[in-house]
Parts: C-alpha cells; sequence; structure tokens
C-alpha cells in the first residue's frame, strides 16, 4: 500500500494522463483531450511494442472524454460498454455498467487474450463512484442510492470478488493488480490547490510479484506508470517524467498538483503555485494535517517547477512525448527524396 500518492488533477482525463504517459499535467487541456495525441510513449505503446497485448476497458460510452480514441490512438484496444454482452450486464445506469460486469468482462478478456501464453497489460476504469450513486441491491449493507458511501463500498465490494475469481485463473500467479484513483471527490476548499483534497489510494497487489508493506513516501501520479515497468521487470520507464519506486529512495520526495489554471508542486513542505500571467505564490504545507498557510516564494523550487512544466508542455509540442521508434519511422519516411 503506497500512503502519500498524489493525484495531478481534478478531471479523470488527467488521471488517465498521468497514468498511461507519467507526465506532469501540461498548461491547458489535457492531452487525452488534444488533437495529434496517438503513438505517445505511453505505457500502452511501451509494452505493445515489446509483445504484450494492449487494452483500455471502460464500463461507460468511450467516445466520452476522446478516451476511445485516444487509447486506440496509442496502441490499446479499446473496449466499452457497447462491446459487452447483455447478458452478462447485471445492471447499469446513464454512466456506465455495474462495476462487477466490467470485471467479469475483463476476466474473460484476460482468460481468452492470455491462453495462447500471451502477456496482457489491461487498464480497467470503474465508474460505478458517479452520480446517481446507484448499484445492484443486495451486495453491501448500504441500500442503491446509497450516496459516495455506499458507492465506494460497493466498488471495493466488486474489486475483491474480481480478485477472489481470479485466484484458480492460471493467469493469477503472474498478475500484478493495481488499484488507484483518478482523482479524489472534491478540491473545494480554502487553498487552490489544497494538497489533502488531491490524496488518492493506491495499492499494488501481486502475491508473487511483490512482498505486503506499506510505503510512506511522498508519490506523484505520473510516478505509476515507471513504478509498474519496474515492478514487471519490463524496460521503458526512462520514457517517463515519472520515476519508479526503485528510483525514488534515491531522489527527493516531489509530486504535481492542478487545477484548471493553477499548476503547483509540492516538495519538501513547499506548495509552489504557477499561476496565469507569471504569478507565483508558495504555501507551507503542514507534514501532519496538511493545512496551508502563505510562504516566501522559494526561488530554487519556483524554477524547478517552471522547468518541469515547461519542459513537458515543450515536449508535447515539438513531439518529443512520441514513441521514440515511432519518430524514427516518421523522420525516415520524411526524409526520403520526393
Amino acid at each position: 500500500m503506497l500512503e502519500r500518492v498524489l493525484a495531478t488533477g481534478t478531471r479523470t482525463v488527467r488521471g488517465l494522463e498521468a497514468l498511461s504517459l507519467g507526465t506532469p499535467p501540461v498548461p491547458g487541456q489535457a492531452i487525452v483531450r488534444r488533437p495529434d495525441n496517438e503513438h505517445l510513449a505511453t505505457i500502452g505503446e511501451i509494452l505493445e511494442h515489446q509483445g504484450f497485448g494492449t487494452y483500455f476497458v471502460y464500463g461507460g460510452y468511450g467516445y466520452f472524454d476522446n478516451m476511445n480514441a485516444y487509447f486506440s490512438g496509442n496502441d490499446y484496444n479499446t473496449i466499452d460498454r457497447t462491446d459487452f454482452p447483455r447478458e452478462s450486464i447485471v445492471f447499469e445506469n446513464i454512466w456506465g455498467v455495474a462495476d462487477e460486469s466490467l470485471f467479469a468482462n475483463a476476466s474473460k478478456l484476460i482468460d481468452d487474450a492470455t491462453a495462447g501464453g500471451k502477456r496482457v497489460f489491461v487498464h480497467i476504469m470503474t465508474t460505478s463512484n458517479h452520480r446517481p450513486f446507484t448499484y445492484p441491491n443486495g451486495r453491501i449493507d448500504i441500500p442503491s442510492p446509497g450516496g459516495r458511501s455506499g458507492a465506494v463500498k460497493y466498488t471495493d465490494y466488486a474489486l475483491g470478488r474480481f480478485i477472489d475469481e481470479a485466484r484458480p485463473r492460471k493467469w493469477f500467479a503472474d498478475t500484478l493488480f493495481i488499484i488507484v484513483a483518478d482523482h479524489c471527490a472534491s478540491v473545494a476548499g480554502k487553498a487552490e490547490l489544497p494538497v489533502a483534497k488531491y490524496h488518492i489510494p493506491l495499492i499494488f497487489y501481486g502475491p508473487g510479484i511483490v512482498k505486503p508493506a506499506r510505503e510512506s513516501r511522498l508519490l506523484s501520479q505520473i510516478d505509476i506508470p515507471p513504478s509498474i515497468l519496474d515492478f514487471i521487470g519490463v524496460p521503458g520507464d526512462d520514457h517517463f517524467f515519472g520515476k519508479g519506486l526503485h528510483e525514488q529512495a534515491a531522489m527527493a520526495e516531489r509530486a504535481f498538483i492542478s487545477n484548471y489554471q493553477s499548476l503547483g508542486y509540492y516538495k519538501r513542505d513547499i506548495l509552489t503555485v504557477l499561476k496565469p500571467k507569471r504569478g507565483v505564490e508558495s504555501y507551507y504545507i503542514d507534514p501532519k494535517t496538511l493545512e496551508a498557510r502563505p510562504a516566501p516564494v522559494d526561488e530554487a523550487l519556483r524554477d524547478e517547477a517552471i522547468a518541469y512544466y515547461q519542459t513537458a508542455s515543450g515536449a508535447l509540442k515539438l513531439g518529443r512525448l512520441k514513441a521514440p521508434w515511432y519518430r524514427r519511422v516518421t523522420r525516415t519516411e520524411n526524409d526520403q527524396p520526393r
């Protein structure tokens, strides 16, 4: 269990950006919703290039927030509620199918995909923890609709059922389950970027792969993709701005948080906030309560924050976030005589 992980933003697309691409939240629109966002060095693109079957499985409609287009453009096979057999859906609402139906279809997908010995990476996104917070009755002790508490408890039930039903399957012993949120329920508060409201759960579970432990280091959501590659022993973590857990031990703790206009850099209990029109603010963050109070701007931290965000934004604009093998192919084609 990772106890101090911060989401990069306040929207699902920011979470998907961080969890697939491992980059700080670039200013403006999330990369998932931008043009020319195909063949980036996402974890799916990296693993597909090494022979994995890669999938994005969503319980809702994947055209929402450009998710299907983004993931399919980065070499994931995209599957959403329209691809599930009707008889497999025990309950659904406007957001999507019940999590238990989502996981049942994902299990069948993994069964089929691994039958011939192929390795797979499956990014599954649930929908139950959204208004109207409805789910099948009789699963938990909070009747539907149960508000956010009921939705979270139902999702927990569905996750537990998914893992329990995976135990007898052939692929279970070689599988690493990663359970993480895209963002928190709300970031409203006295501070513009309230650090505590960006705190998200993260669990790595794989009895044959990782030993039970608690990690108290501060981690950013962008550190998850390289950590996954580290755990499964696959190269490619150098393509990310994030750093894997094995590298984290040798570097200072830091995290990136943002909202629609401001970009935060959290390090050494100082939150540096970059604002529109070159505004900069700084806050001391109490390490226990995470409450903020104004602090003088630390010029070194300010410059680090600017460097991270400008570098990520520039890399996107110049095409440097593309997978290196795709960049080579494109450059070779462009260099051909006409």
